[in-house]
Order: structure tokens, then sequence, then C-alpha cells
């Protein structure tokens, strides 16, 4: 094991981040073909004669709002957050190692056609210009950004990476010499669910009679920036984008919009390998034949106390991919797509698509691996694609397990074509959802059939987002922006539909009125009884019902039906069906007791403790009581609420505190001009010393949409900012 003292570390970082004076007078030169306006929210619109040019003043952007995330994302991606956070994140790295390989990277950029090297060019040389221009900004480790490093993540998607279900405690378990593994930072896996809604609206359901998108990812908070991008080569693109890259990732431009969702369609295999040794050297068994296993060495290095340290593991590849865990005697390795050259091409090129036609076959690219799209544009069409790059698979194999590594049977044979995946283009039903839910209630009546596709491509689950998003668009006509923001922001709480039911009638089984859990019980359940199943800050039920549903909901995960795959509408219902009393009764009293403990009274409106605060910048914000929140209605996706709002109490704090849910969302209207409503969470710098840092707080604690300054006459009236990228 090598130990590099931080006095050595430190100091190669620092002669790292030299830049020649040639590379700085080439980014002068670029910078001046820039302008950068920042309007009455901070939000950057970039101009530029070339694509590249707004790409290097994008990133510039980018960074003078949070240049920390951005360096985080890439550190992640490398497989280097442990020479910042020590030995827990050794298999985490590792992951992204095995899955990511930088190698491949480097040669995809050298292979690259010309106009994305260009652009992938431009990406680190803003990134670099800006570090020359702040010498007082200190990276963390990367004091220079290589254009490949756009490579190493290509679709923008919060679940990027698919490992087969696989994680960290696998590779420990595998390749470990009993060195701690990572744990999540939140241990509230109760509540902690991720993942986005996104609805379009066909003209026959609007007022205007144009189409109509919703845009609302839900994220980790501060995971994106809102930015406008505008070239003299034909790109202007708005919305949102994943800090570090260079693509408008969920957004628009004058004649198409696309949002993404998570989802879960299997774009990832597990494979059982046979291997032997025979001698020194070990091989696998395939169609009867025996292979060598390749063996690569892979170092991470690691801070511990005041040094840093490196660990040496031997890896393991077969032609299936990395081997990353072991079961019933079997390596089980891992074949996915993590990153690619065309997935770059794909999410760039989305960007500048002016049509139906021209944004499908640019989907024809079959690149992007992790997510859903939801489609509309000015001609009044929409569309769904549950998914986009779908191995052509065996169907007599079970794929949701580990299948035969050793016979070719189990191999991939091709994609599928776009059209044969789970889609749906202009449904007679006029609305199209998906809310990370099933692609086969994606818009009522109009849905595609489960049967008429294999299982693998879309094992997705009903959740209650999902649910109470398709009956609010089978209800919705004559729909307005606001009318769809409204929509949007709907905090019903369809998982309680059953789950209260069940309460009352346990309660009306086993508790008379002389017992002693009638005098606890009686009041509050009263209240959960007339209430309308909508999350709002001033609401007592609200209160009662979250706080006794993360009691249960271990339970409720727990549910099994035989060998039946069940999501989580049916687990929630099959618990209340079949729940003893006490399971639900007392679990009630629990939440009630707890209330009463920490505030004195369980009558507390859900404002009250529910709360929105933002006090550093900081990565892993600390929460502080005693500092200045706002309250928030809202209430977690995982119960059916539309606008997403996890909150958890945190160590030290009596009151709960968002740090999951809503992020950029955004209302888009088509028609002869573009209309466009926005919010982003708190505001689009990440310097608590900015105007801009918590401005739209008060707005999104409420849903009040800003108007969305898409042309340049609209931004240069609103201007607050107009400069090159470097001048002060």
């Amino acid at each position: 094991m090598k130990i590099y003292y931080l006095l050595l570390f430190f100091s190669f970082q620092v002669s790292a981040q030299h830049f020649t004076g040639a590379e700085i007078s080439g980014w002068q030169d670029e910078a001046k073909r820039i302008t950068i306006i920042r309007d009455n929210w901070g939000i950057p619109h970039i101009y530029g004669k070339t694509d590249a040019d707004c790409v290097f003043g994008l990133m510039y952007a980018q960074c003078e709002d949070d240049f920390k995330r951005i360096e985080l994302n890439y550190i992640e991606k490398l497989g280097r957050l442990s020479e910042l956070n020590g030995e827990k994140d050794l298999y985490k790295d590792l992951l992204n190692r095995l899955v990511i390989d930088s190698a491949g990277a480097v040669a995809d950029y050298k292979n690259s056609p010309p106009w994305l090297r260009k652009l992938m060019n431009a990406f680190s040389d803003g990134i670099n210009y800006y570090l020359s221009k702040n010498p007082t900004v200190k990276p963390a480790l990367l004091n220079r950004f290589k254009p490949w490093y756009s490579l190493l993540w290509t679709d923008g998607s919060i679940g990027a990476i698919n490992t087969g279900g696989l994680d960290e405690n696998d590779l420990k378990d595998f390749y470990s010499d009993n060195s701690p593994v990572a744990e999540n930072q939140l241990d509230f896996p109760d509540e902690n669910i991720t993942g986005s809604n996104g609805f379009a609206i066909a003209p026959s359901r609007t007022s205007s009679g144009h189409a109509m998108l919703y845009i609302n990812p839900h994220v980790s908070f501060y995971f994106r920036p809102e930015v406008h991008v505008s070239s003299e080569e034909g790109l202007d693109a708005y919305g949102a984008v994943t800090w570090g890259q260079f693509f408008v990732y969920q957004g628009f431009n004058e004649h198409c919009g696309w949002m993404h969702t998570s989802g879960n369609s299997d774009v990832a295999d597990l494979y059982s390998e046979q291997v032997d040794k025979k001698g020194n050297s070990l091989f696998y068994h395939y169609n009867k034949r025996l292979l060598p296993v390749k063996e690569k060495e892979i170092t991470i290095h690691y801070l511990m106390q005041d040094s840093v340290h490196s660990k040496k593991f031997k890896t393991y590849y077969t032609h299936h991919g990395p081997v990353m865990a072991k079961r019933e005697g079997k390596w089980i390795t891992v074949r996915a797509n993590n990153r690619s050259l065309d997935g770059l091409i794909q999410s760039w090129n989305r960007t500048k698509c002016r049509s139906f036609y021209e944004f499908k076959k640019n989907m024809e690219l079959l690149a992007n691996c992790s997510n859903n799209t939801v489609y509309a544009d000015a001609d009044g069409n929409i569309a769904y694609w549950h998914g986009d790059f779908m191995p052509k698979r065996d169907t007599s194999f079970d794929w949701s397990k580990p299948v035969d590594g050793t016979i070719a049977a189990t191999e991939w044979k091709g994609l599928h074509k776009l059209d044969e995946i789970v889609h749906v283009y202009n449904p007679v039903s006029g609305w199209i959802q998906n809310c990370n839910s099933t692609p086969f209630t994606v818009s009522g009546s109009s849905s595609p059939r489960k049967q008429d596709y294999p299982y693998y491509m879309a094992p997705d689950g009903e959740n209650f987002r999902g649910i109470t998003a398709a009956r609010l668009l089978a209800n919705s006509k004559a729909l307005s922006i606001e009318k769809l923001i409204d929509l949007g922001y709907d905090s019903y709480l369809s998982a309680f539909e059953q789950l209260i039911p069940a309460l009352e009638r346990g309660f009306e089984k086993t508790v008379s009125q002389g017992d002693s859990s009638y005098m606890k019980l009686s009041e509050p359940l009263a209240l959960l009884k007339t209430w309308d199943l909508h999350a709002a800050e001033n609401s007592i039920a609200t209160t009662l019902a979250i706080e006794w549903g993360q009691m249960i909901l271990s339970a409720i995960n727990k549910i099994q039906d035989g060998s039946a795959r069940m999501d989580q509408v049916a687990k929630t219902m099959k618990f209340a069906e079949t729940a003893s009393p006490g399971e639900l009764l007392e679990p009630l009293k629990l939440a009630v007791a707890n209330l009463n403990n920490k505030y004195g009274n369980w009558k507390i409106p859900w404002g009250n403790i529910n709360r929105y605060q933002r006090l550093t910048g900081a990565i892993n914000e600390i929460f502080d009581d005693n500092h200045p929140s706002l309250p928030m209605g809202m209430a977690s996706s995982l119960w059916g609420c539309l606008p997403s709002f996890v909150s958890n109490y945190f160590p030290g704090t009596q009151m709960r505190y968002g740090y999951n849910g809503n992020s950029f969302i955004c209302a888009v209207e088509f028609g002869q001009k573009i209309r466009a409503k926005s919010l982003l969470t708190g505001g689009e710098s990440g310097n608590p010393l900015s105007t801009h840092f918590n401005d739209q707080a008060i707005m999104y604690t409420h849903g009040e949409f800003k108007e969305v300054l898409f042309y340049k006459e609209d931004v240069v009236k609103h201007a607050e900012k107009t400069y090159h990228p470097g001048q002060e």
C-alpha cells in the first residue's frame, strides 16, 4: 500500500492548475465572440456565433453559479470520490471504474466527428478558462478539465449508471478484504424516492389549440440549473442542464420540447459465469469452449487522516462485462451500455430538432439507456417512448435474474428498433403522462397494451403519482398554462385512499368507548376520516397521515404475493386488505405519541414542521431549527403528491427539512411563439451571497411560476448583467 503525504499531493494539485499563455490567449479570443446576459432571475442566456461558442459560454456560466457541483459530478464519474471522502467510498469508486471506462472515453473522443470534438473542446475550455480567471476558486481535485470528460456521462439522467441491480455491497463481497463500504448519507429509505413527472397535452385538450409540455424532474435539490443557449448555427434551447454537461437535458426550443423520466426498462443484464482455474490462469466456459478471463488492475487512492493511501484491485472481465458479484459459486458479470459516443450525439442533436420527424430520427440512434421521453411540438404532435436503448433477448429466459453466461442463447440479439419499443404517438385521449410508472396507463384508453411487448421492455409497476396524474388528465379540458401548472401542483395523496378506511375498520372492530385506545385515537381518527387527502400547509391531518405512513411503510414494503412482482400500489392495497388492527392502530398511537413528545401537542399543522431551508449552498446542507425556514405544504411523491417534496428529520432538528423533489419545473405552450413559465428550487446561484441564491424560495413553496424569457428582445428588457466570459 502506497502512502502520499498531503503536502506532496496538494503541491501536485497546484502545479496541475497551470495554464499556458497561448491557451489563455485563445480562450480570451473565443470569449469575445460570446455574450452572456443574466436576466432579473440570474438565469444565463448565452449567445454565440457557433454552437461551440455557446458550449464555452454555458460551461463558464455554470462554473460561476456552482463550480463545486460540476467538479463533484466528474469526480464521481472518474471514480475518485475516495480521494475526498476516504475509505467509505472505495467500492463506489470501484463500481464507477468498472462500468465507466475512461480509456474508452478517450478513444471515443479521438474518433468522434470533428463537429462534436469542437463541442467537447469548448466544454473543457470554458471550465478551464473560468479556473484561470478565478484563481481563488480552489478545486477539490480537478484542476484541469479534459474534453473527453464529457463522454463519461452521456444522457444526463440521475439513473445513468445501470448495473442490473448490483451495488457497492456486491462489489465488496467479491473484491473486498473487509474494508468499509459506503453507507447512504441519508438513512431515510422510507421516503427517499426520486423520479420525475412528464405531461404532454394535445391541442384538443388545450384552450389555445396548441400542444403543451410539463417538465417536472424530481431530484436532489439544486441538481440542475436553468439555462438558455442560442447560436447562429441554429441552436436555441431553453431548459435544465445537469451540472457539468453541455446540452439542455430537459427543455424545449421553438419547435419542440422533451421531458425525460427515469424508467425501469431492462437495459442491463447479469450473467452467471462458470470460472475455472488452470495453472495460474482463469478461464470461463462459453459455448462449449474455455475462454481466458481478462484481468485488469485498478488503483484507487483514498484519504486517511492526513495522508493519501492507495489500494489495488485485481478486477476480472468476460466478454459480457466486468465481474461484480458472486452467487451460488458462480461469478456474476454485468452487460450494460453506460456511456457511448452516440449517447452524447443524441443528447446534443435533440436540442436542435425542428419537427417530430427529426426528433424521432434522432431517437433512432438508440443510445439513451436510462430515460423515458415525453414529447410535444409546435405542429401539435405529442408522443411517448418508454426507453430508447433496448436489447433484443430470448423471452424464454427470466431476464430479471442472472442468466446462464455459458451459452450463446442468452446473448443479446441486437437492439429493438424504435417503433418496436413501448410507445404512443398522438393518442386519441389527447394526453400523455409518465411519473416513473408503467407505460400501460400512459394515456388512458389510448395506452399501449402490455401483452403486445416482452416483459423486459416495461417491468415498471404503477405508483400513486401515476394514478393521480391519469385521473386529473382524463378529466381535464381546455387547459391553459396556468391550469396545467395547477394540475402539476395537485397535492392529492392517493396512497391513503385505501389505508385510512383500513384504519377505520381496525378501530371499529377492536376499540370500544371505554378503553384507553379510544381516548388516544378517536380524535385523530375522526380528523383523518374527514380529510380530503390533499397535503396542505395548514393541515393537521397531513401531519398525522405522513407520520403514521412512515410507521407502516416498512410493513408495506415487506408484502409479497408468491412469485408475483408487486409494485408499490399493489403492496399498499394488499397491506390495507390483510393488516391486523394492531398493525394499523399501534403505529398511529406511536405517531401521536411522538408528536406529543416533540411538540407538546399532536395537533401540528403540516407546514409548521415540514420546512424548506437553504443556508450555505453546500452539497450536503446542514439544517438548523435556529435559522429561518419556510413552511411547505407539499409531501413526498411516494404518497401520490405530484409536486414531490421529500423531507425528514435530521440529527439535532425538531422539524422536517426537504432535500429531494421538485427542482426545475416548466410549463411550455407551443404556438406561433413560445410561451413558458418556470420555477427553480431556491434560485439559480449556489453562492449564498448572491441575490439569486434564494430569490425563488417563497415562490417555490407556493408554486408561483415566473415567465420564461425565451426571445432576445424580452431578455434584453429584463437584463441584469451583460458581459463576455471572463469580464469582471
